[in-house]
């Protein structure tokens, strides 16, 4: 597949009956929905799960997201969502980047980006990543190829 990225972590997916829109395509809601789900299944293969996060009073939260929607997707198609960590400045933020492509054509259909800043889970407000965060996800970073 025509990834943006080297070693991508990818989920397949398509879309079922409940995921179609008044458009006969596939709901910009459920792709926001796909990224959660590929992004926790990154995580954990990374060694951090939803139970770390509670045992560590931390959390990866998402501060700002953005999604590109590059063409439709319809019933049934079938499609493979890759994400990467792409940034991380060690204490406090990380950038989670997107692409979703259609496996019958190559054509990447949606594109997208998270901004994620650590924070503790009591009070909400910002703390610096714990070392098993600094960890696991700094050494999963990967750089995009240069132009």
């Amino acid at each position: 597949m025509p990834w943006d990225r080297p070693r991508p972590f990818t989920l397949a997916v398509a879309p079922r009956g409940d995921d179609i829109d008044g458009l006969n395509h596939t709901n910009n809601a459920v792709y926001v929905q796909w990224c959660e789900k590929v992004a926790w299944a990154h995580s954990e293969s990374l060694g951090l799960a939803l139970a770390d996060y509670h045992r560590l009073e931390r959390a990866m939260a998402i501060r700002h997201a953005q999604y590109d929607y590059l063409l439709p997707t319809a019933l049934g198609e079938a499609l493979v969502l890759a994400t990467w960590l792409v940034a991380s400045d060690g204490k406090l933020t990380m950038r989670r980047a997107f692409q979703l492509v259609r496996a019958r054509d190559d054509a990447t259909v949606m594109r997208g980006h998270w901004e994620l800043v650590c924070i503790e889970l009591a009070s909400g407000r910002p703390r610096r990543m714990p070392a098993e965060f600094v960890q696991a996800y700094l050494a999963a970073l990967v750089e995009a190829p240069a132009p």
